[in-house]
């Protein structure tokens, strides 16, 4: 069914809105059990309902008799595959405690390994790929303008290494070009996980901080560098608790890579489990540019798949690609390089920066908007 053509019911409040009228909707993840709906009244010829739970007094049987679809939720889930909206740090981390991990997001990662990770049953596998449709629907709400009524999202993504320590240099400055950018209106996406992701969610997070309670920050950070160090989530929580209400940024990450924790300072998580859609969905989103901070093969493999984006304009524009750091992306690996030899001609040759300076960073993607190109072959 068409997203333009069908109402989608995603909240208690848009379903009160339509009364007892439902027809031709697609209800989705609701607890039904206490919604003021006149169910005798109630018309719903072509609705689907996806995952709801149903008051006692009103069946399956009673809905299809008036012209309804049901798809139930599925027993014995830790997830829910019809989920109407986006992950929060809150949700994920529920259950943790410095002792122990029992976070919500632990016990889906150990669910997704014990149920195949590889190859999982027919059950299962249809589970995932139906809540990993649900997080699609629920980012375009979000990036659309619905979720924070802010209209639509300005998004630039920044990619990194996910070992890169919070002591490292670029891990400081992804950090103040995030800040940056946030101020500047742009929206920051990552893949959601520790090292450049974190830096740049963090910086997001405290856009309308100071300098100085950003280096404070950064600091609090630098006693557990890396993401395998005793005491990394509690100076993440630690910053949390010194400023509570930052600036929204959105992270992107996967339970195929569970035994990475899921940084603490974006707003909105959009977790899946098929890293493949992540990865794809991450870089189609960003139309605003995509800054590379150095990495390994990961951020290597990232590259080439947005130059492919850009060569083709495979979503009908093209956007910046800033590279942040001359000797990595230059003489190191002859990335830069290598993609300016294959851009020439091809539309997109200006919109490739290689630098070191944060301002310089910032300027180039304020600089070059999204330009419209036709399709290519």
């Amino acid at each position: 069914m068409s997203r333009r053509y069908v109402r989608e019911l995603d909240s208690m409040l848009a379903l009160c809105r339509q009364g007892a009228q439902l027809s031709h909707s697609v209800v989705q993840g609701l607890d039904l059990r206490e919604a003021s709906l006149d169910w005798q009244a109630l018309r719903c010829e072509g609705t689907v309902f996806l995952g709801c739970r149903l008051p006692e007094e009103i069946t399956v049987e009673f809905l299809v008799a008036r012209g309804a679809s049901v798809i139930p939720n599925f027993p014995d889930l830790p997830y829910d595959p019809f989920r109407p909206r986006l992950y929060s740090r809150a949700e994920l981390m529920d259950g943790w405690t410095p002792g122990k991990d029992n976070s919500v997001d632990k016990l889906v990662y150990e669910h997704f390994l014990s149920h195949g990770r590889e190859n999982p049953g027919l059950l299962e596998a249809l589970s995932q790929r139906l809540h990993d449709h649900a997080i699609d629907d629920a980012l375009h709400d979000l990036l659309e303008g619905r979720i924070e009524g802010d209209g639509a999202k300005k998004v630039v993504g920044i990619m990194g290494g996910h070992k890169t320590p919070r002591t490292d240099s670029y891990y400081k400055k992804v950090a103040r070009i995030a800040q940056q950018l946030t101020r500047a209106g742009y929206f920051i996406a990552t893949g959601g996980g520790p090292g450049i992701m974190e830096a740049a969610n963090l910086g997001a997070f405290l856009a309308e901080v100071s300098d100085e309670d950003l280096e404070g920050a950064l600091t609090t950070l630098s006693s557990a560098p890396v993401y395998t160090d005793e005491g990394y989530m509690q100076c993440a929580q630690e910053v949390l608790d010194m400023f509570r209400h930052g600036q929204s940024s959105l992270a992107v990450p996967t339970w195929f890579y569970g035994h990475e924790p899921s940084n603490l300072f974006s707003v909105h998580i959009a977790k899946y489990f098929s890293n493949s859609l992540r990865e794809d969905g991450l870089l189609a989103i960003a139309m605003h540019g995509i800054i590379f901070a150095p990495g390994s093969a990961g951020t290597t493999q990232e590259v080439f798949q947005d130059a492919t984006q850009n060569h083709y304009a495979t979503y009908g524009v093209v956007s910046p690609m800033v590279f942040l750091g001359r000797e990595h992306f230059g003489e190191h690996t002859l990335i830069y390089d290598c993609l300016s030899r294959q851009a020439e001609g091809k539309g997109y040759e200006h919109y490739l920066c290689l630098g070191e300076d944060e301002e310089e960073a910032v300027a180039f993607i304020t600089a070059h908007p999204p330009k419209k190109e036709e399709a290519k072959e």
